[in-house]
């Protein structure tokens, strides 16, 4: 193969990891941290965050199509998402579910590559109750919904910042349980000037911010900090389960949705890297 010709199957590779990636930032349970981790694209990035001079002449080549993917990614998905859930928000759901479920195993096994300590297994239990407790209450005890403006649209940028930065982190559930989910997605499909302004600034900030924190915990407590990953995704996800259907049909669907979702992201959390 000539070099113009794996110059070119580099890029579109990294595209198409971008829209992926992108996509994970949006759908709940399909954390764009882990794709970054699957496709061997989360080392390479962090490093670029945190030492930009050193490694930006590195992996530019790689951090261009991964950006046009990314934002390709983000912004066509919002829009499909916010159909989806307009039509059906239980089947909808559902498939969120089973692309939470089908990343589990991945994850799972990620925490344990530097062995599971009394303080990990601490670390996952007191993450799932406290993100169980906190989110239940709040969803389906008080039924709060936030009346989405400027500082909470910032909230989920943010939020959407930190599934980025942290592997496994889905943070678009917390949105879910809030309520500012859909206004969030239909907002972004129509470019809402009020939503862009607050959610990608919201966004870059909490990269750029998290970045090296995130990268000096996972070096120190790897473990602990993976552990607690997995218990806030396995906490997220009991909260959003739907409780009601208008339909056996809808019920039917929704068992299929969620078989369907749990092997795509089965299938992508065990792809491996494809040779360069």
């Amino acid at each position: 193969m000539s070099e113009k010709r794996r110059q070119r199957s580099r890029w579109l590779r990294y595209f198409f990891c971008g829209i992926l990636i992108g996509a994970g930032a949006i759908l709940p349970g399909v954390s764009g941290g882990v794709l970054a981790v699957v496709f061997d694209i989360y080392r390479p990035f962090m490093e670029v965050l945190t030492r930009p001079r050193k490694a930006l002449p590195r992996y530019w080549p790689m951090m261009i199509p991964l950006g046009v993917g990314w934002c390709a990614g983000f912004m066509l998905f919002a829009k499909g998402i916010a159909t989806a859930i307009t039509l059906s928000n239980a089947v909808t759901t559902w498939l969120f579910i089973g692309l939470i479920v089908g990343t589990v195993p991945s994850l799972f096994r990620e925490a344990g590559k530097e062995g599971r300590s009394a303080a990990a297994w601490g670390s996952f239990v007191l993450c799932a109750l406290a993100v169980f407790g906190g989110l239940f209450y709040v969803s389906r005890v008080a039924h709060v919904e936030v009346e989405p403006n400027f500082w909470w649209y910032n909230f989920c940028g943010a939020l959407w910042g930190m599934g980025i930065v942290i592997p496994g982190m889905t943070s678009s559930s917390v949105m879910m349980a809030l309520g500012l989910y859909k206004p969030m997605l239909e907002g972004l499909a129509r470019l809402d000037f009020l939503v862009l302004s607050a959610a990608l600034p919201g966004m870059f900030l909490t990269i750029a911010l998290l970045a090296r924190l995130v990268t000096w915990f996972f070096r120190r407590h790897y473990a602990v900090a993976f552990h607690g990953i997995l218990g806030f995704v396995v906490a997220s996800t009991l909260v959003i389960v739907p409780t009601v259907y208008s339909s056996t049909g809808e019920a039917v669907l929704s068992a299929l949705c969620c078989a369907a979702g749990f092997g795509l992201a089965f299938f992508l959390a065990r792809m491996e890297n494809s040779p360069e």
